[in-house]
């Protein structure tokens, strides 16, 4: 699914990543480990277009998405999370999730201003599945808390079902255990494995966690 070829990045005179070399089969929860500043969340910042490469190839589906923009890699079915939550914090855990359909939904700000029917039949259809994501992921009886007074793993939960939002292949997890406390991440662990057998979405995790990682 996910071909890493020969990935260079350099930031000046700092070489971040050295022929890096990686394969991720559809299905796999694959586990990308290593020390801080070895270059992992640079990798999946690449991997997502945040970053450019300098030399190398990334095939996605066996089509080459090197430097393409982050809003055309996740158009392909490529979602994250991040090291450090990046919720809406301000809007309501529904709306934080809301979000991620709509960064899928076809329709414009120019039609949804009109309100034309199939845009409120749209809009129905992505409440409803955000209640469903939310209801997935347990989180169903917080849909009106504002998302910033979640508790951390809760946050953390919260960026992983809108991740799923996207309706993606392949989501790249960057530490999303950072911050949590055993039963926590003992239950984010639950959750990874239901994506990738209930949902069939493959995924790419970056952790520091090693009980996680190897559960």
């Amino acid at each position: 699914m996910l071909s890493i070829k020969g990935v260079f990045k350099n930031f000046g005179g700092l070489a971040a990543l050295q022929n890096v070399n990686l394969n991720v089969k559809q299905g796999e929860i694959k586990a990308l480990i290593g020390p801080n500043g070895a270059g992992k969340t640079t990798l999946l910042n690449i991997i997502s277009g945040i970053h450019r490469l300098d030399k190398g190839e990334i095939l996605f589906k066996d089509e080459k998405i090197n430097n393409l923009p982050s809003s055309k890699i996740a158009n392909k079915g490529i979602s994250r999370t991040f090291q450090h939550v990046e919720l809406f914090g301000n809007m309501t855990v529904l709306e934080n999730i809301m979000v991620g359909f709509y960064a899928r939904n076809k329709t414009s700000f120019f039609m949804d201003g009109f309100k034309f029917s199939f845009i409120t039949d749209s809009e129905k259809k992505i409440y409803k599945k955000s209640r469903e994501f939310l209801d997935y992921v347990k989180l169903g009886n917080k849909i009106n808390e504002i998302a910033l007074n979640l508790p951390i793993g809760e946050q953390r939960i919260l960026e992983v079902a809108r991740a799923l939002a996207t309706e993606p292949g392949l989501i790249l997890l960057d530490e999303p255990a950072a911050g949590l406390n055993i039963r926590e991440t003992r239950e984010l662990g639950e959750i990874i494995k239901k994506i990738r057998e209930e949902l069939g979405i493959t995924i790419l995790l970056v952790e520091h966690d090693m009980e996680l990682v190897m559960n």
